[in-house]
């Protein structure tokens, strides 16, 4: 166990982001109840009466990839939902449950070890860890640690990322590839697209990123966000969840909130702003926000799929093909990144950057 450090709120940010132990650290301390500075407001507490039981996002088996009814089913949950699970992908069992394996090793690390790839650290850019999701800019922190893995190419992967989960996530990416390609694909053909050529899919998914979210053992986890409100940047997001629930996606009425259960062998696949802004709101980017456990340590592993850095994106020929109006403007990836990382989670707030 970790030394106890002071409660001042000063002592808490400099032990966890400018000494680089993050929230695990802080737990190894011994921690009893959360410090201040990851207290959330009431309005951003999850409210457990705001809950809507009734209805969950849609389940689909995507077994048979050549069936209409499986493409209109995926097609019609991202029109609606925005999010949706999908079992019968061909990602093996045996490929997840390794990965959330690995992901929990990882931050089983001793500190120093995961130290080597914090930013100041970290031998490449293709690895980096984090705590939070913006420190700099939020007012209130995030119960999260999380490693970013750029996959570049294999060589790089295998060179840099680190070896307790390096050969895991390279196992997960490669077989989850296709599947991107394919949910693409799917989406796309609706929108007018007939093929995916090289310009569009580096418009896509040039640039994806897997993420080892970790949300270590809350003792307060409802004055807490494991994962404040937003919407994912990404042209799609597939998430693995493991078996402890955290996920909450915004309902279909004013201030509820659905629950999105963990279903083994499922990986959870949600719409990102990029695709929303593709397809002129035909699709939609829907606020989603994550919670911690106060007994279990929890992982959840988002791929996600982004489009080149120096990409441009706005709605698609295809989509204004009939005449239809632009909503948003042509912005470079680059910049959105950046707009969404230059402050905290605030719901939807982001895409409005690139409206007209």
């Amino acid at each position: 166990m970790s030394p106890p450090i002071s409660s001042s709120s000063s002592d808490v940010i400099d032990f966890v982001v400018h000494k680089g132990n993050g929230v695990k650290g802080l737990v190894d301390t011994g921690l009893e109840t959360v410090p201040e500075p990851y207290i959330q407001p009431l309005e951003e507490r999850l409210d457990p009466t705001k809950f809507q039981p009734e209805n969950s996002i849609p389940i689909i088996d995507v077994s048979n990839w050549d069936d209409p009814k499986v493409v209109d089913s995926i097609c019609d949950a991202a029109s609606k939902w925005g999010f949706f699970q999908i079992v019968n992908h061909g990602v093996p069992l045996e490929v997840l449950e390794n990965l959330k394996n690995a992901a929990h090793s990882f931050f089983q690390l001793p500190s120093e070890e995961r130290k080597k790839y914090l930013k100041e650290n970290s031998p490449s850019e293709a690895v980096c860890l984090f705590t939070s999701f913006s420190p700099q800019a939020e007012k209130v922190l995030e119960w999260k640690d999380f490693l970013r893995l750029s996959w570049v190419s294999e060589d790089q992967a295998s060179a840099f990322w680190p070896p307790v989960c390096k050969e895991e996530a390279l196992e997960y990416v490669k077989k989850v590839e296709l599947l991107t390609k394919r949910l693409l694909e799917a989406l796309l053909k609706r929108l007018g697209v007939k093929e995916i050529d090289k310009t569009t899919e580096y418009k896509l998914m040039a640039s994806p990123i897997l993420s080892l979210n970790y949300y270590p053992c809350c003792p307060n986890p409802e004055l807490t966000a494991g994962v404040g409100r937003h919407s994912d940047i990404s042209t799609i997001t597939i998430l693995l969840q493991d078996d402890t629930c955290g996920l909450y996606v915004r309902g279909t009425s004013k201030d509820s909130w659905i629950h999105v259960p963990p279903v083994n062998g499922a990986l959870v696949i949600n719409i990102g702003d990029v695709l929303q802004i593709m397809s002129n709101d035909k699709y939609k980017s829907i606020e989603h926000r994550a919670i911690a456990n106060r007994s279990k340590n929890r992982v959840s592993i988002p791929f996600f799929v982004n489009p080149g850095s120096d990409a441009t994106i706005g709605p698609l020929p295809e989509v204004l093909a009939s005449g239809e109006t632009p909503i948003y403007k042509h912005v470079v990836f680059s910049d959105y990144f950046k707009h969404f990382f230059s402050k905290a989670h605030d719901g939807k707030n982001t895409i409005e950057f690139a409206k007209i």
